[in-house]
Protein backbone atom coordinates (compact mmCIF):
# COMPACT_ATOMS: atom_id res chain seq x y z
CA UNK A 1 0.00 0.00 0.00
CA UNK A 2 1.08 3.45 -0.76
CA UNK A 3 2.59 5.55 2.48
CA UNK A 4 -0.14 8.00 2.49
CA UNK A 5 -3.13 6.56 0.60
CA UNK A 6 -6.23 8.79 2.06
CA UNK A 7 -4.35 11.54 3.58
CA UNK A 8 -4.64 15.06 2.69
CA UNK A 9 -1.60 17.97 2.37
CA UNK A 10 -1.24 21.62 1.62
CA UNK A 11 2.60 22.33 0.09
CA UNK A 12 3.07 25.95 0.60
CA UNK A 13 5.26 27.68 -2.31
CA UNK A 14 4.71 24.28 -3.93
CA UNK A 15 4.68 25.75 -7.93
CA UNK A 16 8.56 24.49 -7.93
CA UNK A 17 11.73 23.68 -7.00
CA UNK A 18 11.49 21.96 -3.05
CA UNK A 19 7.93 22.31 -2.75
CA UNK A 20 6.98 20.99 -6.04
CA UNK A 21 9.02 17.66 -5.50
CA UNK A 22 7.44 17.37 -2.25
CA UNK A 23 3.86 17.54 -3.77
CA UNK A 24 4.74 15.34 -6.38
CA UNK A 25 6.08 12.86 -4.10
CA UNK A 26 3.23 13.27 -2.00
CA UNK A 27 0.53 12.60 -5.21
CA UNK A 28 3.07 9.43 -6.26
CA UNK A 29 2.65 7.93 -2.40
CA UNK A 30 -1.16 8.75 -2.21
CA UNK A 31 -1.72 11.37 -1.24
CA UNK A 32 -4.48 14.23 -1.88
CA UNK A 33 -2.28 17.61 -2.63
CA UNK A 34 -3.15 20.76 -2.52
CA UNK A 35 -0.14 23.07 -4.68
CA UNK A 36 -0.07 26.38 -2.85
CA UNK A 37 1.53 29.24 -4.75
CA UNK A 38 2.12 32.89 -4.16
CA UNK A 39 2.73 34.20 -8.08
CA UNK A 40 3.49 31.69 -10.42
CA UNK A 41 0.39 30.62 -11.33
CA UNK A 42 1.46 28.52 -14.82
CA UNK A 43 4.14 26.92 -12.96
CA UNK A 44 1.21 25.54 -9.78
CA UNK A 45 -0.60 24.55 -12.80
CA UNK A 46 2.34 22.45 -14.60
CA UNK A 47 2.50 20.30 -11.02
CA UNK A 48 -1.38 19.88 -10.92
CA UNK A 49 -0.92 18.64 -14.52
CA UNK A 50 1.72 16.41 -14.06
CA UNK A 51 0.43 14.93 -10.69
CA UNK A 52 -2.93 14.04 -12.12
CA UNK A 53 -2.09 12.66 -15.64
CA UNK A 54 -0.36 9.96 -13.44
CA UNK A 55 -3.77 9.50 -12.01
CA UNK A 56 -3.12 11.40 -8.51
CA UNK A 57 -5.59 14.05 -7.22
CA UNK A 58 -4.47 17.97 -6.72
CA UNK A 59 -5.35 21.35 -7.25
CA UNK A 60 -3.65 24.91 -7.33
CA UNK A 61 -4.53 27.63 -4.51
CA UNK A 62 -3.16 30.77 -4.55
CA UNK A 63 -2.42 33.16 -1.33
CA UNK A 64 0.16 34.71 0.20
CA UNK A 65 1.03 33.12 3.21
CA UNK A 66 2.21 36.14 4.83
CA UNK A 67 -1.63 37.12 5.02
CA UNK A 68 -4.06 36.11 7.36
CA UNK A 69 -6.86 36.44 5.27
CA UNK A 70 -5.34 34.30 2.45
CA UNK A 71 -4.34 32.12 4.92
CA UNK A 72 -7.81 31.28 6.04
CA UNK A 73 -8.57 31.01 2.73
CA UNK A 74 -5.94 28.53 1.72
CA UNK A 75 -7.66 26.19 4.42
CA UNK A 76 -11.11 26.53 3.70
CA UNK A 77 -10.77 25.89 0.13
CA UNK A 78 -8.73 22.74 0.47
CA UNK A 79 -11.87 21.80 3.06
CA UNK A 80 -14.40 22.50 0.61
CA UNK A 81 -12.15 20.46 -1.65
CA UNK A 82 -11.08 17.61 -0.10
CA UNK A 83 -13.14 17.82 3.44
CA UNK A 84 -9.94 17.41 5.54
CA UNK A 85 -6.21 17.87 6.27
CA UNK A 86 -3.78 15.29 7.27
CA UNK A 87 -0.10 17.37 6.60
CA UNK A 88 1.04 21.02 6.23
CA UNK A 89 4.76 21.40 4.47
CA UNK A 90 5.59 25.30 5.50
CA UNK A 91 7.92 25.30 2.23
CA UNK A 92 7.42 28.67 0.96
CA UNK A 93 10.24 31.30 1.90
CA UNK A 94 12.36 33.95 0.75
CA UNK A 95 15.75 35.16 1.14
CA UNK A 96 18.49 37.39 -0.26
CA UNK A 97 21.88 37.62 0.20
CA UNK A 98 23.76 40.68 0.73
CA UNK A 99 26.11 42.60 3.63
CA UNK A 100 24.84 43.25 6.82
CA UNK A 101 24.75 46.72 6.65
CA UNK A 102 22.53 46.72 3.73
CA UNK A 103 19.94 45.45 5.14
CA UNK A 104 17.01 47.40 5.01
CA UNK A 105 13.50 47.30 7.41
CA UNK A 106 11.67 46.61 4.01
CA UNK A 107 13.78 43.37 3.57
CA UNK A 108 13.90 41.86 7.89
CA UNK A 109 10.09 42.44 7.05
CA UNK A 110 9.30 40.88 3.87
CA UNK A 111 11.67 37.92 4.74
CA UNK A 112 10.48 37.10 8.26
CA UNK A 113 6.77 38.22 7.02
CA UNK A 114 7.14 35.25 4.82
CA UNK A 115 9.37 32.95 6.46
CA UNK A 116 8.16 33.34 10.43
CA UNK A 117 4.87 34.86 10.38
CA UNK A 118 3.73 32.71 7.31
CA UNK A 119 5.10 29.58 8.99
CA UNK A 120 2.82 30.92 12.04
CA UNK A 121 -0.17 31.88 10.46
CA UNK A 122 -0.67 28.28 8.71
CA UNK A 123 -0.07 26.41 11.51
CA UNK A 124 -2.58 27.75 13.38
CA UNK A 125 -4.77 27.14 10.81
CA UNK A 126 -3.54 23.64 10.00
CA UNK A 127 -4.74 23.17 13.61
CA UNK A 128 -8.13 23.61 13.50
CA UNK A 129 -8.44 21.26 10.75
CA UNK A 130 -6.33 18.42 11.87
CA UNK A 131 -9.01 15.74 13.02
CA UNK A 132 -8.75 13.50 16.21
CA UNK A 133 -5.96 11.56 14.95
CA UNK A 134 -4.13 14.40 14.55
CA UNK A 135 -1.48 15.43 11.69
CA UNK A 136 2.37 16.59 10.75
CA UNK A 137 3.70 19.88 10.36
CA UNK A 138 7.03 20.10 8.44
CA UNK A 139 8.82 23.13 8.40
CA UNK A 140 11.46 24.29 6.23
CA UNK A 141 14.30 25.04 7.62
CA UNK A 142 17.94 25.67 6.02
CA UNK A 143 21.33 24.61 7.58
CA UNK A 144 21.79 28.14 7.46
CA UNK A 145 19.66 28.00 10.35
CA UNK A 146 22.03 26.47 12.83
CA UNK A 147 25.16 28.27 11.02
CA UNK A 148 24.75 31.89 9.33
CA UNK A 149 25.94 32.42 6.57
CA UNK A 150 27.83 35.64 5.33
CA UNK A 151 25.66 38.24 3.58
CA UNK A 152 22.83 36.02 4.80
CA UNK A 153 22.37 36.87 8.74
CA UNK A 154 18.80 37.86 8.12
CA UNK A 155 18.10 35.07 6.34
CA UNK A 156 19.71 32.68 9.07
CA UNK A 157 17.64 34.11 11.68
CA UNK A 158 14.70 33.38 10.35
CA UNK A 159 15.32 30.06 9.76
CA UNK A 160 16.78 29.78 13.56
CA UNK A 161 13.09 31.24 14.70
CA UNK A 162 11.53 28.26 11.99
CA UNK A 163 13.46 25.55 14.42
CA UNK A 164 12.62 27.24 17.40
CA UNK A 165 8.79 27.23 16.51
CA UNK A 166 9.36 23.68 15.82
CA UNK A 167 10.63 22.15 19.36
CA UNK A 168 8.75 24.80 20.78
CA UNK A 169 5.02 23.42 18.92
CA UNK A 170 5.80 20.06 19.42
CA UNK A 171 5.80 19.89 22.89
CA UNK A 172 2.91 22.06 23.11
CA UNK A 173 0.68 19.95 20.50
CA UNK A 174 1.88 16.65 21.18
CA UNK A 175 -0.98 15.64 23.38
CA UNK A 176 -3.64 16.62 20.59
CA UNK A 177 -1.47 13.99 18.60
CA UNK A 178 0.01 16.58 16.23
CA UNK A 179 3.73 16.23 15.46
CA UNK A 180 5.72 19.10 14.85
CA UNK A 181 9.12 18.82 12.57
CA UNK A 182 11.53 20.31 10.09
CA UNK A 183 13.81 19.72 7.66
CA UNK A 184 17.08 21.80 7.14
CA UNK A 185 18.57 21.13 3.35
CA UNK A 186 22.02 22.13 2.43
CA UNK A 187 23.07 23.02 -0.53
CA UNK A 188 20.45 22.08 -2.93
CA UNK A 189 19.79 23.22 -6.72
CA UNK A 190 16.72 24.58 -7.54
CA UNK A 191 14.80 27.46 -9.46
CA UNK A 192 15.16 29.74 -6.93
CA UNK A 193 18.79 29.45 -5.95
CA UNK A 194 20.24 29.09 -8.97
CA UNK A 195 18.38 31.92 -10.14
CA UNK A 196 19.71 33.70 -7.30
CA UNK A 197 23.55 33.17 -9.01
CA UNK A 198 24.26 31.05 -5.94
CA UNK A 199 25.38 27.92 -8.22
CA UNK A 200 28.18 29.06 -9.91
CA UNK A 201 31.57 27.00 -10.93
CA UNK A 202 33.16 28.44 -7.67
CA UNK A 203 29.88 28.10 -5.72
CA UNK A 204 29.71 24.48 -6.60
CA UNK A 205 33.25 23.59 -6.17
CA UNK A 206 33.19 25.38 -2.57
CA UNK A 207 29.77 23.46 -1.82
CA UNK A 208 31.32 20.17 -2.91
CA UNK A 209 34.26 20.74 -0.46
CA UNK A 210 32.08 21.42 1.96
CA UNK A 211 29.46 17.91 1.58
CA UNK A 212 31.11 14.74 2.58
CA UNK A 213 28.87 13.00 0.20
CA UNK A 214 30.34 15.11 -2.81
CA UNK A 215 27.68 16.08 -4.81
CA UNK A 216 24.73 18.92 -4.85
CA UNK A 217 21.46 17.94 -3.20
CA UNK A 218 18.68 17.98 -5.49
CA UNK A 219 14.77 18.85 -4.71
CA UNK A 220 13.70 15.18 -4.88
CA UNK A 221 16.35 14.39 -1.82
CA UNK A 222 13.95 16.88 0.18
CA UNK A 223 11.30 15.25 -0.85
CA UNK A 224 11.68 11.67 -0.13
CA UNK A 225 12.11 12.82 3.48
CA UNK A 226 9.09 14.80 3.52
CA UNK A 227 7.16 11.59 2.92
CA UNK A 228 8.89 9.76 5.26
CA UNK A 229 7.64 12.55 7.82
CA UNK A 230 4.18 12.88 6.17
CA UNK A 231 3.53 9.36 6.72
CA UNK A 232 2.79 7.21 9.87
CA UNK A 233 6.15 5.23 9.33
CA UNK A 234 7.78 8.44 11.41
CA UNK A 235 4.66 8.58 14.01
CA UNK A 236 7.33 8.54 17.09
CA UNK A 237 9.02 11.48 15.92
CA UNK A 238 8.21 15.09 16.56
CA UNK A 239 10.03 18.16 17.83
CA UNK A 240 13.27 17.37 15.20
CA UNK A 241 15.07 19.47 12.80
CA UNK A 242 16.14 17.31 10.48
CA UNK A 243 19.67 17.70 8.04
CA UNK A 244 19.15 16.80 4.46
CA UNK A 245 22.72 17.56 3.21
CA UNK A 246 24.85 14.81 2.51
CA UNK A 247 27.14 15.46 5.74
CA UNK A 248 27.27 19.26 5.09
CA UNK A 249 27.42 20.86 8.70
Amino acid sequence: MKTLTDKVAIVTGASKGIGAAIAKSFAREGAAVVVNYATSSSDADSVVAEITDAGGRAIAIQASVSEPCAVKRLFQETKEAFGKLDVLVNNAGVFKFEPFEAITVAEFQREFSTNVLGTILTIQEAIEQFGFEGGSVINLSSLAGSHSLPQGVLYSATKAAVESITQGLSAELGDRRIRVNAIAPGYTRSEGTVAEGLFGEESVKLYLSLTPLARIGEPVDIARVATFLASDASAWITGETIRVAGGAR
